[in-house]
């Protein structure tokens, strides 16, 4: 099976900026780019094969027409396909906000829950994001602080810098701060509850709507691990490799490729790759792709050995 370019979905929510078209050559009209959805069967915003004999179809219409085999034997367990990956401009900071459990979701919003993990691919100097709480919060106190527009004095304030990795849990408050843009790979879901917004008004004029009482319901309110959880880079024939994390929904590694570094997909999962950094190709046994920065591949399962040549660094992603 051949290896696919894909062509995102844009989102032009108000904190985004401007990099993504004109630092990564994004093709997109809207005045903010705030979100590029790289790899995508969500209704809200499918990605589409750029190229080749499937030019133009949505991911989804694509895999529905290569079958369960394109996806491998590890995403049996799952209903639907797994992951949503973005890249994020966030210019000005994001709304406080909380993602529920995939049982609560579903049971509320007919959709799965989201477990996400960031990784910062470049931020201005001072960004910082919000991690959790940074003390045990009573519900009480969460709700009342909301409504006095302190919340964020009871929020873990984390700064950020290139190559950072945040691994946010389901049921986690969390928000990425301004001057931060970031890789995120995160559960195919959109559901997201807004807690604070800085008293922001929407394009309509008025405030954005809160989602409070769903936020009660499955925030987390104890102080969340921020531990460091990414393994040890090693050093792998053409380059070097770091697992950044790891879960039941994603597997998710860093490659810097310095020569030619090589991948075996048998039938257990596809491979998504995000180029962050430089330049190359992929080759597989069908065909070649070359990619620039922020651009995003699809490789099927079962696609055979695969060659990745550089110099860059890439972001893959598989189910495990």
């Amino acid at each position: 099976m051949k290896i696919e370019k894909l062509e995102p979905a844009f989102k032009d929510y108000l904190w985004g900026g401007v990099k993504l078209r004109e630092v990564y050559g994004k093709k997109c009209d809207y005045e903010k780019v705030a979100e590029s959805w790289e790899l995508s069967t969500h209704p809200a915003g499918q990605s589409r094969i750029a190229g080749g004999e499937f030019d133009g179809w949505t991911l989804g219409d694509y895999l529905k027409e290569l079958g369960p085999r394109a996806l491998g034997k590890n995403c049996e367990k799952f209903e639907n396909f797994p992951v949503l990956i973005k890249f994020i401009d966030a210019k000005e900071p994001l709304s406080i906000q909380v993602h529920p459990s995939d049982q609560y979701a579903l049971e509320v919003e007919k959709e799965y829950g989201k477990t996400e993990m960031w990784y910062v691919m470049d931020c201005e100097p001072g960004a910082s994001l919000y991690f959790g709480v940074n003390r045990q919060v009573s519900r009480e106190e969460f709700a009342q602080r909301i409504r006095d527009n302190t919340l964020l004095e009871v929020l873990n304030k984390v700064d950020v810098h290139p190559g950072d990795v945040f691994f946010i849990e389901s049921g986690t408050i969390h928000a990425i701060g301004g001057g931060i843009l970031i890789c995120e790979i995160q559960q195919n879901s959109n559901c997201t509850y807004r807690v604070y917004d800085y008293g922001r008004l929407g394009a309509d004029g008025k405030p954005r709507e809160l989602h409070v009482e769903k936020a009660l319901a499955v925030s987390r309110l104890t102080p969340s691990d921020t531990r460091d959880k990414q393994g040890a880079e090693e050093e792998i024939p053409g380059g070097r490799v770091k697992l950044l994390a790891s879960c039941k929904y994603f597997t998710t590694r860093r490659y810097r490729v310095e020569g030619k570094v090589r991948l075996d997909l048998d039938g257990g999962s596809f491979l998504s790759l995000l180029c962050t950094e430089g330049s190359g190709a992929v080759t597989g046994p069908e065909n070649a792709v070359a990619f620039a920065p922020a651009d995003s591949l699809f490789v099927p399962a079962g696609a055979g050995e695969v060659e990745i040549t550089g110099p860059c660094t890439v972001v893959a992603t598989t189910i495990e």
